[in-house]
């Protein structure tokens, strides 16, 4: 069975903007959501900006009795999975249980809840047990707690891939779907902002110093020096589209095309996954370079990297052979949650026709992109590439498409 699988319903909680109307607004704006951390006092660290979601009060959204199991990242998965059945028209009461499955990704998530774990471990009377179950949370929370509440009893699982994890949770939600299961909860939601997560972060040596929201995450740009975290995500419902048409139901665009591959290892002398990721893909959803109206980049903001990418994309494209945007220069890097919503982006772009623009950035010449920056680029969009790459040497791609007939 190779059955097309399409987007019927997003839900999106980013640091620019709660719910799909509200994220769009903001982004196609180019209006940021980087700006100084709230969460916790950041003053004895050396990075002090962060994409936080605003205005998210788990308490209006869930039920009391989910507040104490739960941190903010599983409260913001299942408030984004609310949110998508909803957009989708689906009520999961009224769907047979075996018929929805759950396939999300995970990364840096986790930590608040297991920086809760240990605080409880250091404190009289606590159990040694406590640690390792925050570790277990990292790995099953959003898709367990997601079909839980739910009722969904069809396929589950959970990608860990850093910020590939998105996309290959899509890609594993379209393979459960051409197996037979109609309809598959999917993408990826983060939150990491506490000291636990941010010394862990900081570790990677990846993420920007600077102090000035606009000026701190740069991709592409002559000035990059890392990226900005940040928390929030997408979650979108993917369906069969016979299920999809059956029921009337609006469609956003079609997951017609993916691809993995990974980096070898360094000093090889090999090239890099990322430029053979995009061609897969592209040959997967079976469309040419010349058919691809924009690209959604990973744009890691550290020279070398984006480099990298900016090489993979002229050698697919041709030197300014396609339009080039990094909308993440308005939240941060989301790691599981940051090409979830770069593929929401995408649709929402081929929905509106407007490409969103990476803000603050003047790309460097020699990497020969279309660099979308500044304001957005109104333009037909039907076909639309996201790429993501994960910390270790994941590369990621997925083509999406309008709808067709």
């Amino acid at each position: 069975m190779n059955a097309r699988t399409v987007v019927t319903g997003m839900g999106i909680a980013a640091p620019n903007g709660l719910g799909a109307e509200d994220f769009w607004t903001a982004t196609r704006n180019g209006r940021s959501g980087i700006g100084p951390v709230s969460r916790f006092d950041p003053a004895q660290y050396p990075l002090r900006l962060a994409g936080e979601v605003p205005g998210f009060v788990a308490e209006d959204h869930l039920p009391g009795r989910l507040l104490p199991q739960t941190d903010r990242m599983t409260r913001l998965a299942l408030v984004a999975a609310d949110w998508a059945l909803t957009d989708a028209g689906i009520t999961p009461d009224e769907v047979p249980a075996f018929d929805m499955g759950v396939v999300t990704s995970s990364s840096s998530g986790g930590f608040e809840f297991g920086q809760g774990e240990l605080q409880k471990l250091w404190s009289k009377g606590s159990r040694y047990v406590s640690a390792y179950q925050s570790f277990a949370w990292f790995y099953a929370v959003n898709s367990g707690q997601i079909s839980i509440r739910n009722g969904m009893k069809g396929p589950s699982s959970v990608l860990v891939s850093d910020q590939a994890g998105g996309l290959d949770a899509v890609a594993q939600a379209r393979r459960q779907i051409r197996k037979g299961t109609p309809m598959i909860v999917t993408g990826g939601v983060d939150a990491s902002i506490c000291p636990w997560g941010w010394v862990a972060q900081l570790a990677s040596g990846r993420l920007s110093t600077g102090d000035d929201p606009r000026r701190a995450y740069l991709p592409f740009d002559a000035h990059a020096h890392g990226h900005v975290p940040g928390e929030g995500g997408a979650i979108l419902l993917l369906e069969n589209v016979e299920n999809a048409r059956s029921r009337g139901a609006r469609i956003y665009g079609e997951i017609a095309g993916y691809a993995a591959t990974f980096d070898p290892r360094a000093g090889s002398g090999r090239e890099p996954g990322l430029r053979t990721a995009i061609e897969l893909a592209l040959a997967d959803a079976e469309v040419r370079p010349e058919d691809v109206d924009v690209i959604f980049a990973d744009a890691a903001a550290i020279p070398e990297m984006d480099r990298v990418e900016a090489e993979a994309i002229a050698a697919v494209f041709g030197p300014y052979g396609v339009p080039v945007t990094a909308p993440k220069s308005m939240t941060g890097r989301l790691y599981s949650g940051a090409a979830a919503l770069d593929l929401a982006s995408a649709l929402l772009s081929i929905s509106t026709g407007v490409i969103p623009p990476t803000t603050n950035v003047e790309a460097v010449p020699d990497y020969r992109l279309d660099l979308v920056t500044d304001e957005p680029r109104s333009t037909p969009i039907r076909t639309a590439l996201v790429v993501a790459r994960g910390h270790g040497g994941f590369n990621s791609a997925v083509v999406v498409q309008a709808p067709s007939d």
